[in-house]
């Protein structure tokens, strides 16, 4: 299937690519698959992965493509790398925090930043954040800030009133 999106995120996990994109497709609304890929005979002597263990999965969450790759566990997911969740309200933000700290650490995060329970980054914030410091002034950018690096979860309306 042809793609206008000429880049493609690729997740490389030991061997949860299936259970995570089945994690994954229900939070996001009118995500899907694209399609399955399954390891075969060819080439067992270098990935040595079950024939017929899901090699990849192509999904699409929120119009965006990925790619989520049994590699096995040669690497792991890190905090370089995260994806930015733009929320409209702050009901929005509660949705997806709420849905993707199930089962993963918010406790060491700040700012909007979590990691979901296969170790993958996340920002969750809100739309307008970059309206309060750049089109308010810098004073109020510095009273955002502050208030922002006391959040684990970003709050709205303190950010607003701050």
């Amino acid at each position: 299937m042809a793609t206008d999106q000429k880049i493609a995120i690729n997740l490389w996990f030991d061997n949860q690519a299936e259970e995570a994109v089945n994690y994954y497709l229900p939070i996001f609304e009118g995500s899907r698959i694209i399609k399955t890929t399954y390891f075969g005979k060819e080439g067992h002597e270098i990935h040595n992965m079950p024939e017929g263990l899901v090699m990849a999965i192509e999904f699409e969450l929120l119009g965006s493509r990925f790619v989520a790759l049994n590699g096995g566990p040669v690497f792991t997911f890190s905090e370089a790398t995260s994806f930015i969740i733009n929320c409209d309200s702050q009901a929005e933000v509660d949705y997806y925090w709420d849905k993707l700290t199930q089962g993963g650490d918010e406790s060491a995060q700040q700012c909007g930043w979590l990691k979901d329970k296969y170790g993958v980054s996340w920002q969750v914030v809100p739309a307008m954040l970059s309206d309060l410091f750049i089109t308010q002034g810098r004073e109020k950018a510095e009273r955002v800030m502050k208030a922002m690096l006391q959040m684990k979860k970003l709050d709205i309306a303190a950010l607003q009133n701050a």
